[in-house]
């Protein structure tokens, strides 16, 4: 059954991306996220009373007032960082641990930041038990990134911000992409690439409207990074 619900959710996102095509420029998703989007047993990462609507293409609760994304948008944003075999990445929200799980088949090496305790514990330990072992997680502030790593070959946020962090944007790599959702939890969010060029210059553009949760740490007043 798994299997077939499996395949199901491949189909959907191969028509959401032909459906989505004129705001996103992307007519197929990479065959190698599509595989990482087969791979990932989804149900592992879902409470285990809705693992029956684990590869429904919606986001779903995992608790905390967090959710798991629906799995079109995981591998959009996925797709979009253009990511390499030897790249190092940073993920921002790590929540269950799902888009992490995805993109570590596809780089060599994911920090993710999540700054519930109890999430972050718990994600750990999944992801360990599962087998991804190229995926550190640190409870923590992910506004601030991971400086100590830094810089990254691209950044991923899998919650909204009213502005593009500062520090995520002096910790990308000349080259990276960062992919985000920036936008109000009570207004249109638009997911966003941001570009740095080799001058170090930024270059952004809106994909797709979404919805996500909003990254917490209240950093609401700390002033917007600027893109152009």
């Amino acid at each position: 059954m798994l299997r077939s619900e499996r395949q199901e959710m491949l189909r959907t996102i191969e028509m959401e991306t032909r459906m989505t095509q004129g705001f996103t420029g992307v007519a197929a998703l990479r065959p190698e996220v599509m595989e990482a989007m087969a791979s990932v047993p989804r149900q592992e990462f879902v409470p285990a009373h809705l693992r029956h609507h684990a590869y429904a293409n919606s986001p779903l609760p995992i608790g905390n007032g967090q959710t798991i994304s629906q799995p079109f948008i995981v591998a959009l944003m996925t797709d979009l960082l253009c990511s390499e075999p030897n790249d190092v990445m940073l993920e921002v929200g790590g929540g269950c641990g799902y888009q992490a799980a995805v993109l570590s088949l596809l780089v060599s090496k994911i920090y993710s930041i999540e700054i519930i305790p109890s999430l972050a514990r718990a994600t750990t330990h999944r992801l360990q038990k599962l087998g991804y072992h190229n995926v550190e997680v640190r409870q923590g502030d992910g506004y601030h990134g991971c400086p100590e790593h830094a810089p990254f070959d691209g950044i991923i946020v899998t919650a909204a911000v009213s502005f593009v962090p500062r520090p995520l944007q002096e910790q990308l790599r000349p080259g990276g992409r960062l992919v985000l959702p920036v936008g109000s939890p009570h207004s249109v969010q638009e997911l966003m690439v941001l570009e740095k060029k080799k001058d170090n210059s930024i270059v952004s553009r809106n994909v797709l409207s979404v919805a996500f949760v909003p990254l917490t740490g209240g950093h609401e007043n700390s002033g917007p990074g600027r893109a152009s």
